[in-house]
């Protein structure tokens, strides 16, 4: 890989990660809530950085769609 395209890929990861704050927004969580669960070892992967801490918005994602519950109602519409 050239540097030229990884310079460009680590450019596009940086613009994709978020602070506590916004993640937690974009979770339709408090900022607090995504802080105890990250403390307690639970909710998305993220990003220790310098002692700051970040998430990709990938993750977010992933965590939201590894979150969906399956009901006997769901099951019957998806069929």
């Amino acid at each position: 890989m050239t540097i030229e395209k990884r310079g460009a890929g680590l450019a596009s990861e940086v613009k994709e990660r978020m602070g506590v704050d916004d993640a937690a927004k974009h979770l339709g969580l408090a900022a607090s809530t995504l802080n105890k669960m990250r403390g307690e070892g639970r909710g998305p992967r993220y990003i220790r950085l310098g002692g700051r801490v970040f998430y990709r918005r990938q993750d977010l994602d992933s965590y939201i769609e590894r979150s969906v519950v399956e009901t006997a109602d769901s099951r019957v519409a998806a069929a």
